[in-house]
């Protein structure tokens, strides 16, 4: 809900647990007053307190400050929006350069205005009022309401409106700007920022934000928020793997459960910037928006710029508060369509079992192991058209090698499905190789500086999305390949960043705007593929991990995490995304061992307990493992369906993040509960054994406390090897590790796993935890008795009676 009240011009912004205030000034600044949590009482925000104990009160100017009429300091002032040339020092909201020459900008309020319902951005995607399998969200769900506040800079003849929406089941707000030039002047706008919030220092803060590179996304970083700046961005022309566009502020201190903590997103899949900066006066500013290094938009007369959509939200219940909030909202108004609350298929991908070395042959033998294991989508990865052997060549030439397929992507399909599965493709539509059809008939549709050298990267070049004749090629040959067979899945990948940004179709004085306007093409592809094509899951993937934002989630329902597929790592890049998206748009996948990214050994049982937490996928050989690994998969498999709808949309909570001590060395625990509370599954890793420390411990959050739940381990068998010359202390002949002898005992005998089964309230569970049958120490083994090894991972159900 959204209240005015014109007594003294105040707006009140309210979802279920927060208020946001803000006020007109007798001299037509917009002053920020309060962004935080509101009683459940009666004792919320009113007008008159309010005005009287949250306004700026300043009567004369200060030292060398800038000073407006009565006084009025913008360098310490809260504000909504910030600009150049008026004496505010900190980062700006907008900046623009005149035709003039000046920079100079002062934007005073005009008008508001307040609707039931919201308005779509005009090119770029945005919240939606219902999601979850309702298609483009036409009706109007309850506590959506927007804001527009119109500002006017009466010198230039600029308008800007600032666009707020109230999101009341999920306790967020989501802001943008539209900037409209009204002048008879061509006025360049040098940044456009989407969300700005300046607070007072009454605490300690920390802005916490994720980042890393390449196969190591999303590893969290703290930095405390003192006199300076804090900047994170992207300037890869993606969201990028190096700085995800979520980030966090919260008091120092904060933590799971407890302490103030404020959560943003932007809507975006380009390169952005996030600011928290503190002052000379003590005032936190939050700013974020595209990354204005390298940005500049020509705006001719009558035309507009239209900011992406920030999202933002308050807790005073830590980071899971934040967590609980940022995922509700991208489940019910992110991500949308036919697939948006629907379960996810189990899929084998092809890749780290053949690569580029693929044939017909060799797919359906891949694809026949995984039917017998339950596996319900093969999905055929990178090497089928062209004549793509390998990264050099290819991209762009979107016809099926007759050679790997005689009968084509549609026989591949067709047998694939006689099969009992469905079936997936790979693709590359952005990029285009040097060795390739398509570039000898068009080289000026690549991204490059006509006449220099081009940086490239894997091989490639990126298609200028700028220019609508490439976009319209893509769709035209991405409608052909997806028309042409049975394809219900498809992996649409983006395998460099950007580098001598330059379009033939932009003047001169424009290629500022390639970033933005490249972005803008991706979403136009996105949007009319995705229509054409409803019924199939798209899975959004940019060399892993480089463009997980909330503004591809609104065309494809899931994105691949990262290539790294290292179950240690995964936890770490997992357990990052897990602050600001849910599981259920996190793609993840069992691979073999060793690694391909790391040469880590990890338990299979810990590579597939790590990938059940999201949508779950195979990438490994099947074809060369051995039955027993085999018949794993499948138990794997039934557990997985048996508990998907609650480990991909149940509610996720962290409970203890990778805690390095003397005691407890890398360990992770986390559950998701079903959304009616009466399934769950827990997850406890610990990376290293510890020698005689056999407790284990496990505490649950979210089960109703007053219901009865059964907790069950899941029932594990190990193989003899694992004791190695230890057996020699109960066989009667002596038996020589990795021996003839061994092996055939092991295919015999194997030594059972620890049998968990309590039966408590989940008050008890919640409240107390519980203890679990403690870890062999070299002392004494039975059936109660956990064989931890390095990298050692249970999963526990919760079964409400």
């Amino acid at each position: 809900m959204i209240r005015y009240i014109e007594e003294n011009q105040v707006f009140i912004l309210e979802t279920k647990s927060t208020q946001y205030a803000m006020c007109v000034r007798p001299d037509g600044h917009l002053e920020h007053l309060y962004y935080g949590g509101r009683s459940q009482d009666g004792g919320d925000l009113n007008t008159v307190g309010l005005w009287d104990a949250a306004r700026d009160r300043s009567l004369f100017e200060t030292g060398n400050a800038i000073a407006l009429g009565g006084g009025l300091t913008l360098e310490n002032m809260l504000q909504e929006l910030s600009s150049t040339g008026k004496g505010d020092v900190s980062e700006p909201f907008v900046c623009m350069t005149h035709a003039n020459g000046s920079t100079t900008c002062d934007f005073v309020y005009e008008s508001y205005e307040i609707k039931n319902g919201r308005d779509e951005l005009e090119g770029l995607p945005c919240a939606v009022e219902s999601g979850g399998g309702m298609g483009e969200g036409t009706g109007v769900a309850d506590g959506v309401t927007q804001l527009i506040v119109t500002l006017w800079d009466t010198f230039y003849r600029q308008k800007l409106e600032l666009i707020y929406v109230t999101w009341d089941d999920c306790d967020v707000i989501t802001r943008s700007a539209r900037l409209t030039n009204e002048s008879d002047d061509v006025e360049r706008v040098d940044r456009l920022m989407s969300t700005q919030i300046d607070m007072r220092m009454y605490k300690e803060y920390d802005m916490i934000h994720f980042g890393g590179a390449w196969a190591r996304e999303m590893h969290r970083s703290e930095h405390p928020v003192r006199q300076g700046k804090v900047v994170v961005s992207s300037s890869t022309g993606t969201s990028g793997s190096r700085a995800n566009p979520f980030f966090m502020v919260a008091e120092h201190g904060c933590s799971e459960e407890h302490g103030e903590c404020y959560g943003f997103n932007l809507i975006y899949s380009g390169d952005h910037m996030e600011s928290c900066e503190q002052n000379s006066y003590g005032r936190m500013r939050i700013i974020g928006g595209i990354n204005p290094e390298g940005f500049t938009f020509v705006l001719e007369p009558g035309r507009s710029l239209q900011s992406p959509e920030a999202v933002m939200t308050y807790s005073d219940t830590g980071f899971g508060g934040v967590s609980s909030r940022m995922h509700a909202f991208v489940r019910r108004h992110i991500v949308r369509g036919l697939w948006a609350d629907r379960e996810r298929p189990v899929l084998l991908n092809s890749w780290e079992a053949a690569y580029f070395d693929i044939n017909e042959k060799k797919l359906l033998k891949l694809a026949k192991e995984a039917k017998k294991c339950g596996i319900e989508l093969f999905v055929m990865d990178d090497g089928w058209f062209g004549h793509r052997d390998d990264d050099t060549s290819s991209l762009g030439d979107w016809q099926e090698n007759l050679s790997k397929l005689p009968g084509g992507v549609k026989q591949l399909a067709d047998k694939i499905n006689a099969l009992g599965l469905e079936f997936g493709i790979w693709v590359e539509p952005e990029m285009v190789n040097e060795d390739s059809d398509l570039y000898r008939a068009h080289p000026e549709w690549a991204v490059r500086v006509p006449g220099q050298s081009h940086a490239e990267g894997r091989h490639q070049m990126l298609l200028d999305l700028t220019n609508k004749d490439v976009r319209d090629h893509i769709v035209n040959s991405m409608t052909k390949v997806l028309s042409s067979a049975n394809i219900s899945y498809v992996k649409w990948d983006m395998n460099r960043i950007m580098s001598d940004r330059y379009s033939q179709t932009l003047p001169s004085d424009r290629q500022g705007e390639f970033g933005h306007r490249y972005v803008l093409g991706l979403y136009d592809i996105m949007g009319r593929l995705t229509k054409r094509f409803p019924e199939i899951l798209f899975e959004g993937c940019a060399a892993g991990g480089n463009r997980f934002d909330l503004g591809i989630l609104c065309y494809m329902p899931q994105i691949w995490a990262s290539d790294d597929t290292d179950a240690r790592e995964r936890l770490e890049i997992q357990t990052g995304y897990s602050y600001g998206y849910p599981m259920s748009v996190v793609s993840s996948h069992v691979s073999g061992c060793p690694n391909h990214q790391t040469l880590r050994v990890t338990p299979l049982e810990t590579r597939f307990g790590v990938a059940a937490f999201g949508v779950l996928g195979y990438e490994c050989n099947l074809c060369d493992m051995k039955k027993k690994d085999l018949e794993a998969i499948k138990e794997q498999v039934e557990f997985y369906k048996k508990h998907r709808r609650t480990l991909q949309f149940g509610e996720y909570h962290r409970i203890e993040n990778g805690t390095v001590s003397e005691l407890k060395r890398n360990v992770y625990q986390f559950m998701t509960v079903a959304q009616d509370g009466s399934d769950a599954v827990a997850c406890y890793y610990e990376g290293q054994v510890i020698p005689n420390y056999t407790y284990k411990h496990l505490r649950t959050k979210g089960l109703d406390e007053n219901a009865m739940y059964v907790l069950e381990g899941r029932n594990l068998q190990y193989s003899v090897k694992i004791m190695g010359d230890l057996i020699n202390m109960v066989t009667p002949v002596h038996v020589k590790p990795d021996s003839l002898t061994q092996s055939a005992i092991d295919k015999v005998v194997k030594l059972p796993g620890e049998k968990e089964c309590v039966k408590a309230s989940g008050a008890v569970f919640n409240r107390v935890g519980v203890n679990l049958a403690p870890g062999f120490a070299g002392t004494g083994y039975n059936d109660q008795t956990a064989l931890w090894t390095e990298h050692g991972l249970r999963l526990y159900t919760f079964t409400r009676q």
